[in-house]
């Protein structure tokens, strides 16, 4: 009795990112990148510890680290951290790839934001298709009307708030069907139905290195739970 009594003590001494949750399984072994591919881009990945970190220098054209298998309905959960602010990234989900030896990748993206002004991490941006989806309502802010502008700017307040610019931010995306929402730190920031013609119901997850001068970041504890 005594050891069944620390061994639960234990697991409830557990960070969250660590405790076990059942059904949801880990889509990085933490050893090697064995069922993800690089493909786009010059912008490179390496493993450190538990970790995935993405990076690069004058990185031409975003990059991405894909998943080979893709997926329909889930619950999917991950971490990420900045290494500095000197570039932004995202995380594909539902993604796409167009035909070819290197074709471009496109589809939902769940945005990491590096700018502390606009803070739209956990946006939803349409990556090489329609462009913004949320806080954005029609692709481009200049068409966007005063209200949603206003919209918009609670979006950022509310981002500055939850956005931990120098340490791990939980992020989780839920997908069923055409209902798509995204939470940042425990708070929702997507809720959206996708009506468009562009809807995509199933697809890869990608985690990207943005095109630009310079991208430092990484992420960790990736996981799934399939719907």
């Amino acid at each position: 009795m005594k050891i069944r009594t620390f061994i639960a003590t234990m697991v409830l001494a557990l960070p969250a990112a660590q405790a076990a949750e059942p059904g949801f399984t880990d889509l990085f072994n933490g050893k090697d990148l064995a069922g993800w591919t690089r493909v786009n881009g010059s912008g490179e990945f390496k493993i450190e510890g538990k970790e995935i970190v993405g990076f690069g220098e004058n990185v031409k054209s975003n990059t991405f680290l894909r998943t080979d298998k893709t997926y329909k309905d889930f619950d999917f959960r991950f971490e990420m951290k900045f290494d500095d602010l000197s570039g932004n990234s995202g995380m594909m989900f539902r993604g796409l790839q167009k035909e070819g030896n290197d074709g471009r990748v496109h589809g939902y993206q769940c945005e990491h934001d590096q700018d502390k002004k606009r803070a739209w991490t956990a946006g939803l941006y349409d990556e090489a298709r329609r462009g913004w989806l949320q806080p954005v309502k029609h692709g481009n802010a200049k068409d966007d009307s005063e209200e949603d502008k206003k919209g918009q700017a609670a979006f950022t307040k509310q981002g500055q708030d939850l956005m931990k610019w120098n340490d791990w931010n939980e992020i989780r995306i839920v997908c069923k069907g055409k209902h798509i929402q995204i939470w940042l730190n425990g708070k929702e920031r997507v809720d959206l139905e996708d009506e468009g013609k562009e809807f995509t119901p199933e697809g890869f997850f990608a985690l990207q290195v943005h095109a630009g001068p310079s991208c430092k970041v990484r992420w960790r504890n990736i996981r799934i739970k399939e719907l």
